[in-house]
């Protein structure tokens, strides 16, 4: 194999491995993006400074939840399902986001993510403005260990993370 190959393997690999770290949700363990038609509760949470209201959701395999999402904080937040694993992966995205001008502690710069290509819309994550709301539809295919946090820098170390919980498991 001659280097440019190698190189353009090595590359491949890398894109293929990253963007399964920083696109959860997608047939992962952690579940899917829901039919807004076919939701079968509605949760709200409350999002404010280094915690959640509620801070522990029971889900059931297979039920499919919209959340309704507020940050009722002073700072920037964010509402991220996943795992202690996916939520690695994503911190340097938001440290990168906050190093470079996207994102300050309490307030989101769209018009710099955009330009950066990091646009922050999967569909497990709401990333949002003090006030500012979003809804998330979310069904959870399989029971697994996960929760939701902030992967704002400082936040998840602050404690700013959630319980998911499978009843019956």
């Amino acid at each position: 194999m001659t280097f440019f190959r190698s190189i353009g393997a090595v590359t491949g690999l890398i894109l293929f491995a990253g963007s399964a770290v920083a696109s959860p949700g997608h047939g992962s363990s952690i579940g899917e993006a829901g039919d807004p038609a076919k939701v079968d509760r509605i949760i709200e949470v409350s999002m404010s400074e280094m915690k959640y209201e509620p801070a522990t959701i029971s889900v059931s395999e297979g039920e499919t939840i919209k959340f309704v999402v507020r940050n009722d904080g002073k700072l920037v937040h964010e509402f991220n399902l996943g795992t202690k694993e996916t939520w690695g992966g994503h911190k340097s995205e938001m440290q990168k986001m906050m190093t470079s001008g996207m994102m300050t502690m309490n307030k989101l710069d769209h018009a710099k993510m955009m330009q950066g290509g990091m646009m922050h819309n999967d569909p497990n994550a709401a990333l949002l403005d003090p006030g500012q709301s979003a809804e998330l539809v979310w069904t959870f295919t399989e029971a697994t260990e996960m929760g939701f946090a902030c992967n704002v820098p400082g936040h998840l170390e602050g404690g700013m993370v959630g319980d998911i919980e499978f009843s019956g498991h």
